[in-house]
């Protein structure tokens, strides 16, 4: 039985049997690279196995964003870009198959090559690959590129450049690039970097360019009109150098995508209600029973269409920021997480359809397991005991409250720790020790709704506790500086997680991210056990180790009780135009940009 027919048939237990087929070793130029076995396509394969081969190409299509933008950068950390753009307009050495856990397959690099510990990778870049506007991209381009973006990019792209030792140019068309520790993933990531034009960029100052500065691709779309904050236009680049690739077959349909930007989420919907948006996604379940019934979808000139997934839960909910106090007492953000009454909250938001996350990297083979630690997972852990959260090696669940508005034993719980932790009610208030009212605010970008009417439901359990908390909302722009710079008591957070996590976790709560401007660990995690963990990860050389070491940072990254858990997104939905066609095989990673709208396409109705 062919892997992707196997991959449907068995379901979830299939994506971990990937996993424990351990590390394949490459010795040859080849079409792909995996991080766990081989690659699932051969050589020559024909398309991705979730696309549409045939799918035909035209139509236009609408997609709405909430909030502005002020850069059509997305490589700087300087301003905010449209999210969705590197997807669009720009190109990597390697294309990602979302019906893996982690392969990769030739984009603009026809091989790859790796030695069996993957100390180096070299790359061979396909005959004919330009930029958008025809320039040849080159070898040149890409050695260019690896050091704009690790010396002047995102910091996103920091960690990964300082574990090059170099990068060489090997012959006409390939590079190789040599690696300075021991981290089996790198071979992997070197290919997923974006590649720029050095003809634009050298030079310059790429980490302060204006908004008309556009970068130049190599992608399938490029940025053909732009109004800051309001719209931007991309249109179909009918001499794309890719067009005929297996990898792209399928693909890229559009003739253009059209992002608008609204105020809040529910004026955007409203301009959805009305015509003016193609597809919209919908995370809140409740919602989607009950506002999904105006007359377009009646007519059925609107579908709703459902999209499963095999992907680990991620993370959702509010993170604390322990740069700060009270938020550095384990105990205080334990408490925090006992007052938040989850069960009402999504009984009243969602209809109580939607299971609440229970770890970072639960509903997956990954997830901590119930209980005690034991085995591999309490040898990894069992060193840094001392240093270690309650409940980690013990066994830590999040607390379930009756379902009631007032949730008794939750608030009792918390002034419980509370007073624990020296703090104490006067006068109607909680206080610290010096007699300090505690208050603190929760960051929420305008616009985003749901996030409010849960911040709304949680304050009045603060206020039984005798804590002033406040809603602060912000635009975009000013929101992502603040996170940028971690200049807040708690925020809305969300991280996705792979069925192949790897060095991404060191951005999101390495100790090296934990003060670095822009990094994702909005948390401030600095702990070397969490280093440890995750240095086991990239490590590892089978799979024993690998899925004991990710259980292992499942359990410090929840018990250290960071963020207040909200509900998990079992399931993509995804109401949209009913031109708006899309494959009926669906990777095992579900929705995402790279399949809404990459793989969908437009057919016309009589």
């Amino acid at each position: 039985m062919a892997l992707d027919n196997f991959l449907r048939v068995q379901g979830f237990v299939a994506v971990s049997s990937l996993i424990l087929w351990g590390f394949a070793a490459q010795s040859e130029p080849t079409h792909a690279i995996a991080m766990y076995g081989a690659p699932a396509l051969p050589e020559g394969y024909a398309n991705l196995p979730y696309v549409n081969a045939d799918a035909p190409k035209g139509g236009d299509i609408v997609l709405g964003n909430t909030g502005g933008f002020d850069t059509l950068n997305p490589f700087v950390l300087k301003g905010t870009s449209p999210w969705q753009l590197p997807f669009f307009t720009h190109e990597t050495l390697m294309g990602r198959s979302w019906d893996e856990p982690f392969t990769l397959y030739g984009l603009l690099a026809e091989t790859v090559e790796t030695d069996e510990a993957r100390t180096w990778v070299e790359f061979t870049l396909r005959e004919g690959t330009t930029f958008s506007d025809g320039s040849p991209l080159t070898i040149e381009d890409v050695l260019f590129s690896f050091e704009l973006l690790g010396t002047q990019g995102h910091p996103r792209y920091l960690s990964l450049y300082s574990q090059v030792e170099s990068i060489t140019q090997t012959g006409e068309r390939s590079v190789r690039i040599t690696f300075n520790s021991d981290n089996r993933e790198l071979a992997l990531l070197v290919g997923l970097r974006p590649i720029l034009s050095k003809a634009q960029w050298e030079g310059r100052d790429f980490a302060n360019a204006s908004v008309q500065d556009i970068p130049l691709g190599s992608g399938p779309y490029t940025v053909s009109d732009y109004e800051t904050g309001r719209y931007v236009t991309l249109t179909r680049n009918p001499d794309y150098w890719g067009a005929d690739l297996a990898f792209r077959r399928g693909t890229s349909n559009f003739d253009s995508i059209k992002l608008d930007f609204y105020g809040d989420s529910k004026v955007l919907f409203e301009g959805f209600k009305a015509g003016e948006i193609s597809a919209v996604r919908e995370f809140n379940a409740e919602t989607w029973n009950s506002q999904y019934d105006f007359p377009a979808i009646t007519r059925g000139d609107i579908i709703k269409s459902v999209i499963p997934h095999q992907k680990p839960s991620g993370m959702t909910g509010f993170v604390m920021n322990t740069r700060r106090a009270p938020f550095d007492d384990w105990r205080i953000r334990d408490a925090l997480i006992k007052a938040f009454n989850f069960e009402y909250i999504n009984d009243t938001l969602t209809g109580n359809s939607q299971p609440r996350i229970t770890s970072y990297f639960s509903n997956s083979i990954l997830g901590k397991e119930d209980g005690p630690a034991k085995g591999r997972v309490a040898e990894l852990l069992l060193p840094y005991q001392d240093t270690l959260p309650a409940g980690t090696i013990e066994g830590y669940d999040l607390p379930v409250a009756d379902g009631s508005a007032r949730n008794r034993k939750g608030i009792r719980a918390a002034m419980l720790q509370f007073e624990a932790a020296g703090y104490m009610v006067t006068d109607g208030k909680m206080k610290r020790g010096d007699g300090t009212p505690v208050s603190f605010s929760i960051l929420i970008q305008k616009g985003s709704t749901e996030d409010i009417a849960i911040a709304e439901l949680y304050l009045r359990a603060l206020e039984r506790l005798g804590i002033a908390a406040t809603i602060e909302t912000v635009d975009d722009a000013q929101y992502f500086a603040r996170t940028g710079e971690f200049d807040f008591d708690i925020t809305v957070f969300r991280r996705a997680m792979s069925l192949s996590p790897g060095n991404e976790q060191k951005l999101y709560w390495g100790s090296e991210a934990a003060d670095q401007p822009g990094s994702r660990n909005l948390m401030g995690a600095r702990s070397p056990a969490i280093d440890a963990m995750i240095g086991a990860m990239l490590t590892a050389r089978d799979s024993t180790d690998f899925i004991a070491a990710t259980r292992a940072l499942d359990r410090i990254l929840t018990a250290e009780r960071f963020v207040i858990p909200f509900w998990s997104y079992t399931e993509g939905r995804i109401a949209h135009v009913r031109q708006m066609k899309y494959p009926a095989t669906l990777p095992i990673y579900g929705d995402g940009a790279e399949w809404m709208p990459e793989v969908w396409w437009w057919a016309d109705e009589s």
